[in-house]
This record gives structure tokens, C-alpha cells and sequence, in this order.
């Protein structure tokens, strides 16, 4: 059996002409015991690694939030950037409410949104295991954060689920590119003899050597002798071009700019180099800008989840404001 793993979002296709039964929300999968994410979340998960612009986003508005959080004690720095990539990359985030032996709250810890299901009762969650295996949480063990989802309200989608299809192409013209590469393609060819001369088993030579010019290794050199051979009775005809108009270059930027305007992060803060004489900005200025909207209205998620926790496992950051970057580091709430 192989080791690799392979999803699918189904084919491209416009969001009007969705099936319609999208429209009714999520449904409870074959034993009816829990209902299934309205999204692929293995795929959301892998195209973290499947677009390199996509994944940058969202490892970039983590690390913004994790920079603003204030660590209480009442959840470890490693649990907060787990949930914070979790809500960034699926919309969902769960946070287990760890308690002492009386019942009283003591701390937060993440739980994988991967695997994690809202069971159909409504009364609680359980986390999918390899083997068939699961283990069910009470309503009061799990709190689920979730961006909200105007087609249904069991669980989030995530804000940048609009960019999903150019994340798609451009890792799509990346694959072309390689393959058409590693192929030999660029450099294709059609080998043309009318030579009654030829040798038969000559012939057979130059196709074998042909076919074992594709791949690894392609690009090999070919000496012909035709004895008395007759004028242009062996040709090369050139069908392939390595500076063919596929317009590769074109796909790859579009593409890419419109992963970074679904996650609303500024060229400037992913490294991007300006073209020309133009300029992208001051980065400090913008970043500030950023923190102001982007990052504060993240890090909303979870001081929401404030009002469900006892004061000591309150979620805090730094103050965001403008003030803030001059020495005021007062906690936002």
C-alpha cells in the first residue's frame, strides 16, 4: 500500500452552479452518530503544504497572533499556536477545558480540528482516531471556536476559502511545469528519415534511443551515418520549445496574488521583492496597520471565548493601538 495521500475538491466549477443541496447545510455521516464537515478538512490541511503562497499566509497570521498573545498560564505557548493555526486553516479551533478533581477550571488545552466532529445530538464532540477508533467529549469538556458560515452553523469555514481555486492552479501550473520539464518535453522533437538506405535495425536504434531520451537524463547527444544517404532523408523537426507561450510566469503571479488578497496579508510582509522601480509600501508602517485590523480582529476569536472562562484562564493580548509601539504594552483586555 502506498505511503502517499491524495485529495480532490472535485472538479473546478463556478459557486453558482453549486449543487443545490449545498444550500441546506451539513449532513450526519452514514451512522448518523456525527455530522460531516461541509469542506474536505484533509484537504484544507494539505494545501498548506501543496501551495507554498497559501501556507506562508497562513503560518504569517499565525505567527502575528501568537506575537500579541500575552501567555497567562492558562494555556501553553505551543497549545495557542496550534489552536491559532487550526482557526487560520479550517475556521475551527477546539480547546479542551482541563479541570482539577472538584470540578473547578484549571487550564485550556488544543484539541486536533482535523479529526475533531460535532456530534448530531448536538450534545457534545468526538475526536475520530486511527482504527475505527474515537473518543467522545461532553458538551462542557470542549469549547469550539468557528468563523462563521452563512450556509450552515455546525461548523466554520475558513475566510480565505474564496482563494481556493488559485491556490489550486498554481499548484497545478508548478506540477505542469515540473512534469513537462522532467519530461523533456521542452526540447520535444519529431525524427524524420526517408532513406531507402537505412538500415532497418538502425531505424530500431533510433527509435529505442529516442524514447530513452524522456525523463532523467534527457538531454543526450545523437550521431547518424548514412552512407550515400540521400539529401534532407534525416531530418529533426522541432514541435516542443522551451520558451513556449504558456504564460507560466503570468499564472504563477496571479495566482499567487489572488491566495495573498484571500488572506488579506500585504506583499510586503511575505518578502516579496518589488518589480521595477515600484515599491510595496513601508513595511513598519504597514505592519502597524495590519496589526490594527487583521491581527486584532483574530485575536477577537478567541477574547470572545472570555466571556464562557473563569477570570484566571482569560485570553489576553497587547494593546494594538498605535500607542503600542510607544511603550504602552498595557494588555488589551
Amino acid at each position: 500500500m502506498s505511503d502517499d495521500i491524495h485529495f480532490t475538491f472535485g472538479d473546478p466549477e463556478p459557486v453558482q452552479n453549486s449543487r443545490i443541496l449545498d444550500a441546506l447545510g451539513a449532513f450526519a455521516d452514514m451512522g448518523g452518530e456525527y455530522y460531516l464537515p461541509p469542506i474536505n478538512l484533509t484537504g484544507l490541511s494539505m494545501m498548506r503544504r501543496a501551495n507554498g503562497h497559501h501556507g506562508s499566509c497562513v503560518l504569517l497570521r499565525r505567527n502575528m497572533l501568537v506575537n500579541a498573545f500575552i501567555p497567562t498560564g492558562a494555556i501553553s505557548i505551543r497549545d495557542f499556536k496550534a489552536a491559532g493555526t487550526d482557526y487560520v486553516t479550517f475556521g475551527n479551533a477546539y480547546l479542551q477545558l482541563l479541570r482539577n478533581i472538584i470540578g473547578q477550571p484549571t487550564g485550556l488545552r488544543h484539541v486536533s480540528a482535523l479529526n475533531m466532529r460535532v456530534k448530531t445530538d448536538r450534545k457534545g464532540f468526538r475526536l475520530l482516531l486511527p482504527g475505527g477508533d474515537y473518543l467522545d467529549f461532553a458538551p462542557h469538556e470542549i469549547i469550539h471556536m468557528k468563523e462563521y458560515d452563512t450556509q450552515q452553523e455546525i461548523y466554520g469555514a475558513p475566510d480565505w476559502i474564496g482563494g481556493l481555486q488559485s491556490a489550486l492552479l498554481n499548484q497545478d501550473a508548478t506540477l505542469f511545469r515540473r512534469r513537462y520539464y522532467v519530461n523533456g518535453a521542452h526540447l520535444g522533437y519529431i525524427l524524420y528519415t526517408n532513406d531507402p538506405k537505412m538500415d532497418p535495425k538502425l531505424v530500431e536504434a533510433l527509435k529505442t534511443k529516442v524514447a530513452e531520451g524522456k525523463g532523467v537524463g534527457n538531454f543526450r547527444s545523437l550521431a547518424v551515418h548514412i552512407p550515400n544517404g540521400a539529401e534532407k532523408a534525416f531530418q529533426i523537426l522541432q514541435v516542443g520549445d522551451i520558451s513556449q507561450k504558456d504564460e507560466f510566469l503570468q499564472i504563477k503571479s496571479i495566482s499567487a496574488a489572488d491566495v495573498r488578497e484571500a488572506h488579506r496579508v500585504p506583499p510586503v510582509l511575505m518578502g516579496i521583492v518589488p518589480q521595477g522601480t515600484s515599491s510595496l509600501g513601508d513595511p513598519l508602517k504597514i505592519e502597524e496597520v495590519y496589526n490594527r485590523t487583521e491581527t486584532r480582529a483574530l485575536a477577537q476569536a478567541f477574547l470572545d471565548l472570555n466571556d464562557e472562562l473563569p477570570a484566571k484562564l482569560h485570553f489576553k493580548f497587547k494593546d494594538f493601538e498605535k500607542a503600542d509601539t510607544a511603550g504602552d504594552t498595557s494588555p488589551s483586555r
